[in-house]
């Protein structure tokens, strides 16, 4: 079966908090208020994937730059030449796993960053992740601005920033 993207949307909303919870639990989801905004920003490029009007994964993205981080609960900030394709959060609800969502959503975004000229795609990989990552071809990057760092420890302990080259 083959899966389609498209644009996220504000009714999609109520799908995509259920597929955070599933996969995250309380700790790291964003409301729907947060996701709202995102959705309303000029810089949005966030997917989802649903079956049957059921939203069963999703990708939250947006043209950023390169070594800036959206902390947990962040707006998408528009900002002047961007370079990147940041992946603030992908994913899957559990009962479709398995089924090469994960793959269709990236693939994707691949495709939308390569159109858009931005030579990178940077993320935030959190709970374990980070093998995952880099089997996208993403590497640990580190951030020398304090305000980054910051950001970035709005995740958590074990939070880690990473970048990719479009050419993956």
């Amino acid at each position: 079966m083959s899966w389609s993207p498209r644009p996220l949307q504000l009714d999609d909303l109520p799908g995509l908090l259920q597929v955070q919870r599933a996969c995250y639990g309380d700790e790291y989801v964003e409301g729907a208020e947060v996701f709202a905004r995102r959705i309303a920003s000029t810089v949005n490029c966030s997917l989802v994937l649903e079956r049957e009007g059921v939203v069963c994964a999703y990708l939250a993205a947006y043209r950023s730059r390169a070594g800036k981080v959206t902390p947990l609960h962040g707006d998408f900030e528009a900002i002047s030449a961007p370079d990147t394709l940041y992946l603030h959060d992908m994913a899957v609800h559990p009962d479709f796993a398995g089924q090469g969502l994960a793959h269709a959503l990236l693939q994707h975004m691949r495709d939308l960053a390569k159109h858009a000229a931005l030579p990178f795609s940077g993320l935030v990989s959190v709970q374990g992740s980070q093998a995952y990552w880099a089997r996208q071809g993403y590497e640990l990057h580190e951030l020398r601005d304090p305000q980054q760092q910051a950001s970035l420890a709005s995740y958590g302990e074990d939070a880690v920033y990473m970048l990719a080259s479009i050419d993956w």
